[in-house]
């Protein structure tokens, strides 16, 4: 599994989410939210090589360290642009938050910021410009929403909407399926391992239809029916702070579909059930619920409220397991308990 998961925060406090996509040659990483959750968990060199930062909402809790991780990525030294992703209204918070600095020498300073609206139908990007001192916002298109709102070669991302009595989203990351050659099926074909199997494992755009194996020409086509198994890519995806009737149940569990590990907010226990609905959160039985509803290989609880203390911890994860039994806290949090 190349999709590596941090979970930034304490119990009862901020809590975001880290995720590194380690694909060999290349590493992409992502944040999701951005409270107060103290970077300094994570190697410098993660959070200056950051590639996304995807937001669920943008209440205090979730954005309230932003400041924090904009001086750490501000200076990295790379041309390469930091996205920003989130519900309506994005972008124009992050841009107040991007003017609230004294900024002077700006023609020295290098930096582009990239916000991305995602909206129920459209993503609405705007681009601001360290040597500008980010005094402007431009302009820089729309697009239909329609499947992953980030597509790579390594990873896609899609988006969820969430109701939290202001629009939220969730975000869904998959692998692509992993190609492998079969050796029993290449020692049945009597053909030895050669640099030709990079060509039958990777498809590339305007591809020839052959590839030569000891001097005879032989169809990619058929060697690929012959030799190559696919597999599912591993997922994970992010959901806080939003509400769970029994529609939005269904809705969810079908996007989320057998997904691996689902790392979603408990803001309340079970007997304060009253308490989640009025606030648009989730109890620990209805996270079990979605993750045994959507087939989830684990289910991480996260966002837990302040009220309870780290002694709850224990009942808080139980209340869920009577759900799901693969249901888990982080590991940081349970590290020093019996």
């Amino acid at each position: 599994m190349a999709l590596h998961i941090s979970i930034l925060g304490a119990p009862g406090g901020d809590n975001a989410l880290f995720v590194s996509v380690n694909r060999g040659q290349r590493i992409h990483r992502l944040l999701l939210d951005c409270g107060e959750v103290g970077l300094t968990a994570l190697p410098l060199a993660d959070v200056r090589g950051l590639d996304h930062l995807l937001l669920s909402h943008l209440h205090m809790d979730h954005i309230g360290g932003f400041d924090s991780l904009f001086r750490q990525t501000f200076s990295r030294g790379v041309d390469a642009p930091v996205h920003v992703w989130g519900p309506p209204e994005t972008a124009r918070i992050i841009h107040h938050r991007l003017c609230g600095f004294m900024w002077n020498l700006t023609e020295q300073l290098r930096g582009t910021w990239v916000v991305h609206d995602v909206g129920p139908e459209r993503v609405v990007t705007t681009r601001y410009e360290a040597a500008e001192g980010f005094a402007v916002a431009h302009p820089a298109g729309e697009t239909p929403r329609a499947g992953a709102i980030i597509a790579t070669d390594d990873y896609t991302v899609a988006a969820l909407d969430l109701d939290h009595g202001t629009p939220c989203l969730g975000y869904l990351l998959r692998e692509p399926p992993r190609r492998n050659v079969d050796p029993a099926r290449l020692a049945a074909l009597g053909l030895a391992p050669g640099p030709w199997l990079g060509a039958v494992r990777t498809p590339r755009p305007g591809e020839p239809s052959t590839v030569e194996i000891e001097g005879k020409a032989r169809s990619l086509a058929e060697l690929r029916a012959a030799l190559i198994t696919e597999a599912p890519g591993a997922s994970l995806a992010y959901l806080t702070d939003f509400r769970l009737d029994a529609g939005e149940l269904a809705r969810l569990a079908e996007a989320l579909g057998g997904v691996d590990t689902l790392v979603c907010e408990a803001q309340y226990r079970t007997a304060n059930a009253d308490l989640a609905t009025r606030a648009c959160h989730l109890t620990t039985a209805q996270a079990g619920a979605l993750a045994a509803t959507c087939g989830a290989g684990e289910l991480v609880l996260i966002h837990i409220s302040e009220r309870y203390g780290r002694a709850e911890l224990p009942a808080i994860l139980a209340e869920a397991r009577a759900v799901f039994p693969r249901a888990r806290l982080p590991e940081a949090w349970t590290a020093d308990q019996p």
